[in-house]
């Protein structure tokens, strides 16, 4: 059998709290009336029973005024409805234990005091839910908004490919059939053209990469960290044996993750690690700790290492603490290593000082701990 929740309509829910604090407001006056009671019982029922009414009749024009949302009035009056229901019940217990001389009376005084009760409850509910619909409607155009500057990104670095592979193509062939005939100053002119159109291509290629981590990413799945490093280190053999780089690496972890991601990210550390190595051949270590239910992965070298002010920088897109003179690249691959791992979960930090180093470190959940 189907279950369905009963709910009011947003307006109904207004409707019913006037409806009930003038329900009470009229018991308040005629309840006193109808018996020809003395002065006490006037005041009583004025305090206990008439009070209340006023505040939910006033309430209720008050929450189209207010800061909380339509979508949740009908909580209020659930609240207001359990705090006659707890009374009421309190009400029957007290009438089986001993007994009540005035039904009536006790019943108007009890349940307007509940109401009330679950009234306040049911404002404070009622502005935390707002808060919380208020943030999932910002955090769902955040993410809108992000969508859309992902696709922006992807359409305009993946379509400005070729344009830019035509200039600097074009530039050469300019440079080759004229070569004869260029001064010397157009020949340099033409160099920093090619060499600026390469620059370019080599950005928006980086910004394609960055932009393709979220939408081309694969499912998570139980990793084998090892398996991964080995994978990344035979994809750059000839890049490790050309300088001479030693690299020493723990037992790792399984996790979970993107496997294609995460050689990427470990390629991306080795390769920074080589590049600034300094003049010595690098020695690079891969090491692993474990921090409750996420691994910590380590990559040291022994190069150039980074200013401390400068540390948070390099993670930043085409952020280069060097010119492309002294280091080439396009600067973007730890901004593309810490997408991914923030991808996972994770986070990434380095430590290191000027002329002694670098460490960085990245977090990743356990698989462990995901199959517990």
């Amino acid at each position: 059998m189907a279950r369905h929740n009963f709910t009011l309509p947003n307006s109904g829910s207004r409707e019913a709290l006037l409806l009930l604090g003038g329900l009470y407001i009229a018991s308040a006056i005629g309840y006193p009336l109808a018996i020809d009671s003395p002065i006490g019982i006037d005041l009583t029922m004025t305090i206990l029973v008439g009070v209340p009414g006023l505040i939910l009749a006033t309430g209720g024009y008050w929450l189209a005024r207010s800061e909380i949302r339509s979508e949740v009035y009908s909580g209020v009056v659930t609240w207001c409805l359990g705090g006659i229901g707890v009374m009421l019940a309190l009400l029957g217990l007290t009438a089986l234990a001993a007994g009540l001389r005035d039904p009536l009376q006790n019943t108007l005084i009890l349940t307007a005091i509940g109401s009330v009760a679950g009234f306040a409850a049911g404002i404070h509910d009622a502005r935390a839910k707002t808060r919380e619909l208020e943030l999932e409607e910002t955090v769902k155009q955040l993410k809108a908004s992000n969508e859309r500057l992902e696709q922006f990104a992807y359409a305009a670095s993946h379509d400005l490919q070729e344009p830019l592979r035509m200039v600097s193509t074009y530039l050469q062939l300019v440079e080759r059939r004229a070569d004869d005939e260029l001064s010397d100053e157009t020949e340099e002119y033409l160099e920093y053209a090619v060499d600026g159109a390469d620059r370019i291509r080599e950005m928006v290629r980086g910004l394609l990469e960055y932009s393709r981590v979220e939408r081309e990413g694969e499912p998570f799945e139980s990793v084998d960290l090892n398996v991964v490093v080995e994978d990344a280190l035979e994809d750059m053999q000839m890049r490790i044996e050309e300088s001479r780089t030693e690299v020493v690496t723990d037992t790792l972890p399984r996790v979970r993750g993107d496997a294609n991601q995460l050689r990427q990210v470990i390629q991306n550390l080795v390769d920074n690690a080589i590049k600034y190595s300094g003049d010595e051949p690098p020695q690079i270590t891969v090491s692993t700790d474990r921090n409750g239910a996420m691994c910590e992965v380590s990559v040291r070298d022994e190069g150039i290492g980074i200013d401390p002010e400068d540390q948070e920088r390099v993670f930043e897109v085409f952020e280069r603490l060097h010119t492309p003179d002294e280091y080439p690249g396009s600067g973007i691959g730890l901004a593309v290593s810490k997408r991914i791992i923030e991808r996972h979960g994770g986070d990434i930090w380095v430590e290191s000082e000027r002329g002694d180093g670098t460490t960085i470190t990245f977090t990743l959940p356990s698989a462990e701990t995901a199959d517990q």
